[in-house]
């Protein structure tokens, strides 16, 4: 779901690796252009990045200027017409059009609880799902081979991508497009990010790719097969059927062509595993367990690291870039992520979401399984936990960012410093341990 911190897949693709909310992770949008795209909220680990915006005079905000929504609806009309969308095509996408209540609803829902990442990931690396999508590889072999010939992109990581956005395309979601767009452009929460997708979804309909009632996706604006955001759309979806449409709605290959080339923007490297599970030594600097903290994958052995599958490709990988990812904090399994576990946190910026197709890609093939045993008896921070570890750790002087529930690079920093102070492994993880001690500090 390439999309700037937003649900399943506003996943792909509009939000990122801090603590997001996993219940708006589904059909909430995805693929947001390589470089600017917010995310697709999931378990306890997810960031949002800034949309890129057309240069389009914006609308004036809800709160600045509260205006109907058919005087919403005139401004943008004329907006629309400047930008070079047809007076005929806006009329057909705007007949009947009325805000969608369920949109709002869904904009200002900020769950108090999140589910832990293991049990996000027994959901996505499903047995159902892994057979799924052992059928479907077989099914489209063909066009699979086709699409990694021509994109360089791994059919597992295809496959998994879209088994994890639309359950392999049985729920890409049936909400019409331009009116969830037109209602969070009109009273949403980020007014000018909705009115540039909806500048987009026009300019879909007017190359006639889709039609007006086929044009149906998440609440968000996410849409067909691998959930993409309209301006990922229109940067990355391609005609692979040759059929003269670019349909990732009821063409299987072009959504997965489509996938593959947005992958292969971000960076995707041919040949490259995402990473692999690992050991850490007794005694380890836990610290250095920080997405900004990179070394090839020989100087993480050079500290001890080892990992945990004997058919790991080490070697192919000696030389190349690393962090080490430490999902459930220290208590939890390990991991060493390389380039292209970062080019699917491009698609969707939650750190469980790209584990989740790193694994399920590795799964159709026999492996992908997590040796290491999860916390299970941990329960994560709900919402007003986190706001109040924040607040906590700023009376101390941590500076864990604005006080919001999300726990972003900021906050990580501010727990890995109270860790460090109170002499514990300093994994930048927040729990209850960590709340409670601060409860009890004067």
């Amino acid at each position: 779901m390439p999309y700037p911190s937003a649900g399943r897949r506003l996943r792909r693709r509009l939000f990122g690796s801090s603590a997001l909310l996993l219940a708006l992770v589904q059909l909430s949008a995805c693929a947001e252009p390589p470089a600017n795209r917010a995310v697709h909220a999931a378990p306890m680990l997810a960031t949002a990045t800034p949309a890129a915006r057309p240069a389009v005079e914006p609308l004036a905000s809800p709160a600045a200027m509260p205006r109907s929504f058919s005087q919403w609806r005139e401004d943008f009309r004329r907006i629309a017409l400047a930008a070079g969308i047809g007076a005929d095509t806006f009329e057909r996408a705007f007949a009947g059009i009325s805000p969608d209540p369920a949109v709002i609803r869904a904009d200002s829902s900020q769950p108090e609880f999140a589910r832990p990442v293991w049990e996000y990931l027994d959901s996505a690396v499903s047995p159902q799902r892994v057979v799924k999508g052992q059928q479907l590889l077989d099914e489209h072999a063909a066009t699979l081979g086709a699409i990694e010939r021509r994109y360089g992109v791994e059919r597992h990581t295809l496959v998994a991508v879209w088994g994890m956005e639309s359950n392999f395309g049985s729920n890409m979601g049936n909400m019409n497009v331009i009116r969830s767009l037109a209602t969070l452009a009109h009273e949403g929460r980020r007014p000018q990010f909705a009115q540039d997708q909806l500048l987009a979804a026009l300019s879909i309909l007017e190359h006639g790719d889709v039609q007006p009632q086929r044009m149906l996706g998440s609440w968000a604006g996410a849409m067909g097969q691998t959930q993409f955001i309209p301006t990922t759309y229109q940067r990355h979806a391609v005609d692979f059927d040759g059929d003269g449409r670019r349909d990732i709605w009821d063409s299987t290959a072009d959504a997965l062509a489509s996938t593959a080339n947005y992958l292969r923007a971000s960076g995707w490297q041919p040949g490259q595993s995402w990473g692999m599970e690992v050991r850490l030594p007794q005694g380890f600097d836990y610290a250095l367990a920080d997405p900004d903290t990179r070394k090839t994958v020989g100087e993480w052995l050079q500290l001890g690291i080892r990992p945990l599958a004997e058919n790991a490709q080490v070697e192919a990988a000696h030389m190349q870039s690393a962090t080490l990812l430490l999902p459930a904090g220290h208590l939890g399994p390990a991991f060493l992520v390389q380039d292209n576990f970062r080019t699917i946190l491009k698609y969707n910026n939650s750190t469980a979401y790209a584990l989740a197709i790193s694994l399920l890609g590795e799964r159709f093939s026999g492996g992908g399984q997590v040796l290491a045993g999860w916390p299970r008896g941990e329960r994560p921070l709900s919402r007003s936990e986190r706001i109040e570890l924040q607040e906590r750790l700023a009376q101390r002087g941590f500076d864990p960012g604005t006080p919001d529930g999300i726990i972003g690079a900021n906050t990580r920093r501010a727990v890995r410093a109270s860790q460090q102070q109170l002499g514990w492994p300093a994994d930048g993880y927040p729990n209850h341990r960590l709340l409670e001690q601060l409860r009890q500090q004067p």
